[in-house]
């Protein structure tokens, strides 16, 4: 039928109701998606964080340590004076016979160099598997930072690797000091929790730091009082054998925090209280003691309890903390800039200025030198701008302020693909062709060369995203959605626009008036 709406039309259509439907919610915050607005939007906190990545490889020297002795002590092998520092296990193997099923257990924890004459083995890291310790403490961290501020209920938190041992935090919507503060704490906890048999034999001994030290021992302050307890330091097993932890309350109504073990955490738990009633085993979080109670029965549910003079808040984030998992290494912070709300809202509205001003600049423009051609591009053109807002909306991206300035680049890419389509059809007609072959060998031309053009743009906004960080990625999101929605409304949607008013351009003789093109055709 003469001027029916052609499929190119009708996409045109559905692609516009799409993004009105979807950016009215994202505007106006009513039900729907709803778009989030990065960090220098909406404000909040940015921190550079250092991982101490050094103290890793001391921490999993003292794991192999460990494993050594619970191995030891499940298949009956005999060793002595087993002592851990930061750069070594040392112990004495009694009966050589064991040296495969030692040197076999060691084999699997790791790349470490072994030297045991005589029985007496000193083992110390390679350097590889040093290096392979840090790069994973690193990467754990930031694994753990990610998943600590998911379970906190912050929205799009950004946590990004910076070089070899540094971490990008990016926190929008922290708005008071005591959140800020929280945060820090919930992600600088470092959440190694311990199970540490005490010394009994020389608990009530006064012994200086240096006869503590050849024990083998450490001495560990409790939570509550200035008093410390003596502390074998090969861990009994620690939090990485850890499945869950809640929040409970005692019988006094107390916050206390309620932990299980997996099946080998519950098998050396249970294995260590039968062997040891009527001795004290104590808990030990970040170093500090919160409880040391004496054995009574073997507790083989693979179940404990950390209590202390808790918060009901700090109780919650030590879950937290430890359901996330302990960090490998230390961090420190670096750098930390905080950004207010209301600067956020100063960027948003110079942002919005910047973008109806070119909007109206680039459709002043079109309209004067292409005529009504130039109104049904801005037309493609507004489209275009919802789509990307509807598509952000859709996957719940978020919008920052590098963002935005790619949302404006766009409105420039979307309408140089209509400007090559209008003079490729002022071309044709130079050429004394008809308005329809005009316009169908317009778009012809046209379409190799936004193609071309789009691709390499698109190509190299994927990698921004790729290679990029926190703002970079911004950028590269919205160019991304932004030359995939104006491929669709330039070639698509545009062209439909032409094949349904193609009788109307006939009739008329002002060729002028519809593409600013002086001549006949």
């Amino acid at each position: 039928m003469k001027g029916a709406l052609n499929p190119r039309l009708l996409t045109l259509y559905f692609v516009a109701l799409f993004g009105i439907v979807l950016c009215c919610p994202s505007f106006f915050g009513t039900m729907g998606p709803k778009i989030t607005l990065g960090l220098d939007l909406q404000g909040g906190l940015s921190m550079l964080l250092g991982v101490k990545v050094d103290e890793a490889v001391q921490s999993k020297m003292r794991s192999l340590a460990s494993s050594i002795s619970f191995y030891a002590q499940q298949n009956q092998i005999l060793i002595d004076d087993l002592t851990s520092d930061t750069t070594s296990v040392r112990f004495e193997l009694l009966d050589t016979d064991d040296a495969e099923k030692i040197d076999s257990l060691i084999a699997k924890n790791g790349n470490f160099i072994v030297d045991s004459a005589n029985g007496h083995y000193n083992i110390t890291m390679s350097e590889d598997e040093a290096r392979l310790t840090k790069t994973y403490a690193t990467q754990q961290a930031i694994d753990t930072i990610r998943n600590r501020l998911d379970q906190f209920g912050l929205a799009e938190p950004s946590v990004t690797r910076q070089g070899e041992d540094s971490i990008l935090v990016e926190i929008p919507g922290i708005k008071t000091q005591e959140d800020e503060q929280r945060a820090k704490d919930l992600i600088a906890r470092a959440a190694v929790l311990q199970m540490m048999a005490v010394d009994e034999d020389n608990i009530m001994r006064n012994l200086t730091p240096l006869e503590i030290e050849r024990l083998g021992d450490v001495l560990l302050p409790f939570v509550q009082g200035g008093e410390s307890i003596l502390l074998k330091s090969i861990p009994i097993l620690d939090g990485s054998m850890l499945t869950d932890a809640r929040v409970a309350y005692d019988q006094n109504n107390k916050p206390v925090i309620n932990f299980t073990l997996n099946a080998q955490g519950a098998e050396i738990f249970g294995n260590f209280s039968g062997n040891n009633i009527g001795k004290r085993m104590a808990i030990v979080l970040d170093s500090k003691v919160y409880s040391a109670p004496v054995i009574r029965e073997r507790i083989g549910a693979g179940v404990g309890q950390i209590s202390g003079s808790f918060s009901v808040q700090e109780a919650s984030d030590i879950a937290i903390a430890l359901r996330s998992g302990a960090l490998l290494a230390p961090i420190e912070l670096l750098e930390q800039r905080s950004v207010g709300p209301s600067l956020g809202s100063d960027s948003i509205r110079v942002s919005m200025i910047a973008l109806i001003v070119g909007f109206a600049l680039t459709i002043a423009f079109m309209v004067v030198y292409y005529g009504l051609a130039g109104v049904i591009a801005s037309f493609a053109m507004l489209v275009n701008l919802l789509l990307i807002i509807a598509v952000m909306a859709i996957f719940g991206a978020t919008l920052t302020l590098p963002g935005m300035a790619g949302i404006v680049l766009t409105i420039g890419m979307a309408i140089d693909a209509n400007v090559i389509i209008n003079e490729r059809i002022r071309e044709c007609l130079r050429e004394k062709k008809t308005i329809l072959q005009s316009i169908e060998l317009g778009y012809e031309n046209a379409q190799r060369a936004i193609f071309d053009s789009n691709l390499t743009a698109l190509i190299t906004s994927i990698l921004l995203y790729g290679f990029g960080t926190g703002a970079i990625k911004g950028f590269a999101v919205t160019i991304s959605i932004g030359i995939l929605a104006s491929i669709l409304t330039a070639i698509v949607g545009t062209h439909g626009i032409y094949q349904w008013l193609s009788p109307r351009i006939t009739k008329s003789k002002n060729l002028n008036l519809w593409f600013g093109f002086k001549g006949a055709a």
